[in-house]
């Protein structure tokens, strides 16, 4: 259960229609209903009759706004101790890769951390995208731009991108790593197709896999600039750059955008890609 939703059967209730609720919660009135449907289908039972008109409450709403009032006062609470901390106050889920998230984020997360004590962020990670929902996250950073979303999307940026191979070949043919079909659209696969490698048989989406494999110094492969840490340095290995960079977006839950705890997240993240570009 979701505090919107529960706020959602409170101003229905309160209002008498999704109308009335809709112009009270600030939102789309046929979001109202849907969510409201959702809510009923999730529980097993109806929560309004319609009366003349007008949604009267069930014996379940009633039962479920009981506990919604002690909900309600709970949140007040919280709302008074948020104005005793210093700053915004929040708790930030922030979906990712691992890549990003260890790589950029993680190392500099203590002093955000730090200098902001009202505020909590929770990383959601994998190898891949991570799905972004308004119940599962808050703010998302994806290395593909979505077609569209009930969120809000910009670009965080551009990462330079690097192919390596081993300077020494007198092995044989370096195993080539690349990327899955379902990316056949990013610079790293392009790149990759256009040298048509020939001992392709390493196929994978985690970067942590292709950066192990290279340090072996008998595999080749593209890797995001976050990911090279020591590589360079390595003798053994050759670093040629990509012509293209791959864009990196940013997905905001729409009724976070104005959320001060939100804009200090996202100003933090934006420093930390940008760091990045200017390297």
């Amino acid at each position: 259960m979701n505090w919107d939703d529960l706020r959602i059967i409170a101003a229905v209730r309160d209002e008498g229609t999704y109308a009335g609720a809709s112009a009270r919660l600030r939102i789309d009135e046929t979001t109202v209903g849907r969510r409201l449907a959702r809510i009923q289908r999730d529980l097993g039972v109806l929560l309004f009759d319609a009366v003349d008109g007008q949604r009267r409450p069930t014996r379940h709403c009633e039962a479920v706004l009981e506990h919604v009032g002690v909900m309600a006062a709970h949140v007040a609470a919280i709302d008074r101790i948020k104005e005793s901390q210093p700053g915004p106050v929040g708790r930030l889920r922030i979906a990712s890769t691992n890549a990003v998230a260890e790589e950029l984020l993680a190392p500099h997360a203590s002093s955000f951390l730090r200098d902001h004590p009202g505020l909590t962020l929770q990383f959601l990670t994998s190898s891949g995208n991570v799905k972004f929902s308004r119940w599962q996250a808050d703010l998302a950073i994806r290395l593909r731009k979505p077609e569209k979303g009930d969120f809000t999307i910009s670009k965080l940026g551009d990462v330079r991108l690097y192919f390596f191979e081993p300077v020494d070949r007198t092995g044989g043919e370096p195993v080539a790593c690349v990327y899955p079909d379902e990316l056949d659209t990013i610079p790293e696969q392009q790149f990759l197709r256009a040298k048509r490698l020939t001992n392709v048989r390493c196929i994978t989406d985690n970067v942590r896999i292709i950066r192990t494999m290279i340090q072996s110094h008998q595999a080749v492969g593209v890797l995001p600039e976050h990911s090279c840490e020591g590589l360079f340095a390595d003798r053994s290995l050759r670093a040629t750059l990509l012509p293209r960079r791959r864009d990196v977006w940013l997905l905001v839950q729409n009724h976070l955008r104005r959320d001060p705890a939100t804009r200090v997240t996202i100003d933090w993240v934006r420093a930390r890609f940008q760091e990045t570009s200017r390297a």
